[in-house]
């Protein structure tokens, strides 16, 4: 069973993707989206929004780009380096691919911060996950201490979360936008790393 796990994990993650791409193209209203935005609303504040529009930024490109190139630059392991800048390349076509298949428009009720482009799925999302997922999983398998790997994990998935929270209390994505991202870039992180582990192991 549990050889099989990572294979049911993603196979839950596309057909969540699938339902969600569904009510997209169907444009239904989805009770979910409103729901949840307001409850996140009810905590908008000036202070906290300045925190948000800087954590936000840990999903963008620039970030992840400098990140990847500082690991291509000062990692001993080259293939750690290339692998992460091949993820990064991946993922960012993906994402073009998909906003443009779905077309989905943002929401246009409240927007603490300008953004362009489709919304669904919500692009720093989908690049946070597949990017600090990544980087997660290269922990994992490293030599580090068991304390420093559940710190450096703990961390990474916190930048995942609050990359998607934040897109939501901004008001530039709906929630459904963002769990289409991690439900998108969970599924897509298991292949990846299924098709290169062996590779990184050479």
């Amino acid at each position: 069973m549990k050889r099989y796990l990572k294979w049911i994990i993603c196979g839950i993650s596309l057909i969540i993707f699938i339902i969600l791409s569904i009510l997209v193209l169907t444009k239904k209203d989805i009770y979910l989206d409103s729901f949840m935005y307001g409850i996140v609303s009810k905590y908008i504040t000036n202070n906290l929004t300045l925190i948000v529009k800087n954590l936000t930024h840990l999903g963008s490109a620039i970030v992840v780009i400098g990140i990847t190139v500082f690991t291509l630059l000062y990692f001993k392991n080259k293939k750690y380096a290339l692998y992460m800048t091949i993820n990064l390349v991946c993922i960012t076509i993906l994402q073009i691919l998909l906003k443009n298949i779905f077309v989905r428009e943002r929401p246009i009720d409240i927007n603490l911060i300008e953004e362009t482009g489709y919304s669904f799925p919500s692009g720093h999302s989908l690049t946070a996950f597949a990017f600090y997922g990544f980087i997660i999983y290269l922990i994992y398998k490293s030599n580090l201490t068991k304390r420093r790997k559940n710190i450096f994990i703990t961390m990474f998935s916190l930048f995942i979360f609050i990359v998607g929270l934040s897109r939501v209390y901004l008001g530039v994505h709906f929630f459904t936008d963002v769990v289409g991202a991690f439900s998108f870039s969970l599924a897509y992180l298991i292949i990846y790393v299924h098709i290169i582990d062996k590779r990184l192991k050479d």
